[in-house]
């Protein structure tokens, strides 16, 4: 199964080229039931394009695998597509195609190449149609679009202090990549690979096989190397996991041993660097390893949730796996 946090880059097709977006009712229609899973914490979607016959998606994991967030996604959108085009079969062509995805430098390198897919299919003219086009994320970056189902912090952080130097510093960047062109080594070429979801590889890597199927990973070695050390980990502890969840009460005051802190500090708004640590780690073991939702531990903690969210999702501190022990 998928990791909670993990970063992956989504794309799904048409079958035989078929147009899986014919109207602007089929583009809501999906946008409603992907705003929904993000809504209830499924996923974090932090770049997303709506082409006529694929999408692209750039989304973190969160309590649940991927493939249950995309069967609900795709399986809902498919009956109802079928029902208004008066159609029947299948839509998309096989399954959807999944890349997982290091966090450093890809979570730009692909929010930049994901939505600046309209503009390279001459689906819009130019820098500034793009700011203001619907169907992709990066008109909510922009802030042209309401969007608030899309995750903009994390990606308008690593561009300035104040949203307007942000949104400025961003739309240059994404400026910037038009002369790189189609970036082919984004989506394929020399990776690591999965035929299917995690199970799959977990299953290929115990009876000696080399790994090199379907859907990739993008990253360097090391990164290839721990995400499929992690799947395996992660197949093993399912069973005592779920066997029963420690409190929020019982983590916390773990934790505030282990760090050597007040446990009263740590759900209190003190910005100190080792309070602020011993949050992402608590928030880090609630959701990834405990399967939390990221609301429960923000009205645990006292803070947002999508700031928990943000902290779960980050991959510095890897000490979380002795407070899940």
């Amino acid at each position: 199964m998928d990791a909670p946090g993990t970063l992956h880059h989504i794309m799904g097709r048409g079958i035989e080229r078929t147009k899986i977006f014919r109207t602007q009712r089929d583009r809501e229609d999906f946008l409603f039931r992907l705003a929904g899973i993000c809504r209830e914490e499924e996923l974090i979607v932090y770049a997303w394009a709506l082409m006529s016959n694929h999408f692209h998606i750039l989304a973190r994991t969160g309590r649940n695998p991927l493939s249950r967030c995309m069967r609900r996604l795709l399986t809902g959108y498919v009956v109802n597509f079928n029902k208004r085009h008066r159609r029947d079969g299948h839509l998309f062509q096989n399954r959807y195609k999944s890349i997982v995805c290091e966090n450093d430098p890809y979570l730009l390198e692909l929010t930049r190449y994901i939505h600046l897919n309209p503009l390279r299919a001459s689906l819009v003219e130019g820098l500034t149609a793009l700011n203001n086009y619907p169907w992709s994320g990066h008109s909510a970056l922009m802030g042209e679009v309401s969007r608030d189902w899309q995750e903009q912090q994390m990606i308008l952080s690593r561009f300035g202090a104040t949203a307007e130097k942000a949104r400025k510093a961003y739309g240059r960047f994404v400026g910037d990549g038009i002369a790189l062109g189609r970036r082919p080594e984004l989506v394929g070429g020399g990776l690591v690979r999965s035929l299917g979801d995690w199970s799959q590889v977990v299953s290929l890597r115990s009876q000696g096989a080399a790994v090199s199927f379907d859907a990739r990973v993008l990253g360097g070695s090391d990164f290839v190397d721990r995400i499929i050390s992690e799947a395996e980990s992660i197949e093993k502890e399912t069973l005592r996991l779920s066997i029963g969840k420690r409190s929020l009460p019982a983590l916390l005051a773990e934790i505030a041993i282990g760090e050597g802190l007040d446990a009263s500090e740590i759900r209190s708004g003190v910005r100190k660097r080792d309070v602020v640590r011993a949050r992402k780690l608590l928030s880090q073991v609630a959701v990834r390893k405990f399967g939390y939702t990221g609301a429960a531990v923000a009205r645990f903690l006292g803070i947002s949730t999508s700031a928990v969210n943000r902290l779960a999702g980050q991959e510095e501190l890897c000490e979380c796996v002795h407070y899940a022990g």
